[in-house]
């Protein structure tokens, strides 16, 4: 009798142990899940700023292409003789001053024929 009361209290103590270790176990596998879980999120946070950094960089390089940023565009615009003989013709008609603009203008020069105020350089006469 006295070895089955040993063997359950040798088996007892075993389970206790057994419980401790699977604790143990438990906070091991309870900190590595922990550890991967923060490494996959710094690795996500890093790839969102490489992607927006890329995002940036796309935008800098439109910019550029249109000569905001100071570089020289890709684009060089070119010209042919055509372009410059054909006539234009308008969708609207151009515009003209009214009547009484023009004629505000000619009584100003009206105005001003009485006095000669043009400079010339004429020879001193001794």
């Amino acid at each position: 009798m006295a070895s089955e009361k040993e063997n359950h209290v040798v088996n007892g103590e075993d389970e206790e142990e057994e419980e401790k270790m699977e604790q143990f176990f438990a906070l091991l596998r309870n900190f590595r899940e922990a550890r991967n879980r923060r490494k996959h999120e710094l690795i996500q946070r890093e790839q969102e700023e490489i992607s927006k950094k890329k995002k940036k960089k796309k935008k800098k390089n439109k910019i550029s292409k249109l000569g905001d940023d100071g570089e020289k565009s890709s684009w060089v615009p070119s010209f042919e003789w055509e372009d410059f003989t054909a006539e234009i013709e308008f969708r609207r008609p151009s515009i003209i001053f009214p009547p009484s603009f023009n004629n505000k203008q000619e009584e100003k020069k009206q105005e001003d024929d009485g006095l000669d105020l043009n400079l010339t350089l004429s020879p001193a006469s001794s």
